[in-house]
């Protein structure tokens, strides 16, 4: 105890006696100051660890959009459709890591009707304004073919757009291939699958065949008023190459999404015919990918 030491000189005891209290107090200060920095610092790095960890086992997806922006018979401004790819978007982005890819790179063209059409669509107005950066600076496809077995699954999102460039980009074709070769989930929603149609199994037989499919509508296209600006109807060409494995809902724009095996390979297989299908796509991607 300090007391003890008052057995020395007068004013210099309790000289000695401030000096060695105030070091006890200025000791314990660092030593409760040390270990509260010890104790942050410890859960700072079980964060860090729990992060890294949770990144290493959230499964990474591609996920292609069209470069196409323009319809050429009509000169109509096109692209990609705002709500197939808010809202997989919602559904994926917690759950999985996501790389965007278009064939030229850069930034992908977001169809405006879109944007008109889904005004009051919360999540995908959310995502219009706080995921720009998503479609602006996109990989390019060619960059991506050798980097495959990086990825867990593949997506398509759709828009009149794919309609003119995906169906028979060689690059996109490997990628699929690719993917269906190593039994990865191949996805695609509304105008998406004619990305397929042109894909192949090792053994040369169509991806699609004898496959259970869907995508946009003859009624659904013509409804829009763009059925004679495509270069074919999607679903008469799904239905042919799949060998009449075509489906679709009881409605136009009914939600419909239909999960099948790749000829060949055997690999998932998931197709959403229209933007109500768009959130169903996502959730089978996860389910596809074991993601709960």
């Amino acid at each position: 105890m300090p007391t003890r030491c008052y057995a020395s000189v007068g004013n210099n005891s309790y000289l000695v006696v401030l000096i060695i209290v105030r070091e006890r107090k200025t000791i314990h200060s660092q030593l409760i100051s040390t270990s509260i920095e010890k104790s942050y610092l410890e859960e700072e790095k079980e964060e860090e660890e729990e992060e890294e960890q949770s990144n290493k086992m959230a499964p990474k997806i591609l996920v292609v959009l069209t470069s196409q922006n323009k319809i050429p018979k009509t000169g109509a401004q096109t692209g990609w459709y705002l709500p197939e790819f808010a809202h997989p978007h919602e559904v994926l982005h917690t759950k999985a890591d996501l790389t965007i890819a278009s064939p030229h790179g850069g930034e992908a063209p977001l169809d405006p009707n879109s944007v008109k059409a889904f005004e009051k669509d919360e999540i995908s107005q959310k995502f219009l304004k706080e995921q720009k950066n998503l479609w602006t600076n996109t990989a390019k496809l060619a960059d991506l073919v050798s980097k495959a077995g990086e990825f867990d699954a593949i997506f398509y999102v759709g828009g009149h757009g794919p309609m003119f460039d995906l169906v028979d980009e060689p690059n996109s074709l490997a990628l699929i291939q690719s993917f269906a070769a190593a039994k990865k989930p191949v996805a695609a929603v509304c105008h998406g699958p004619v990305a397929l149609l042109n894909a192949t199994a090792p053994s040369g037989v169509p991806l699609i065949s004898g496959a259970s499919v869907t995508g946009f509508s003859n009624e659904e296209e013509t409804q829009v008023g763009l059925l004679e600006a495509m270069p074919f109807p999607l679903e008469t060409e799904l239905n042919r190459v799949s060998g009449g494995g075509y489906v679709k809902a009881d409605q136009a724009w009914g939600e419909k999404v239909v999960v099948a095996k790749t000829a060949g390979t055997g690999a998932p297989l998931i197709t959403g015919q229209n933007p109500a299908s768009a959130s169903g796509v996502g959730k089978a991607i996860l389910q596809a990918l074991g993601v709960h």
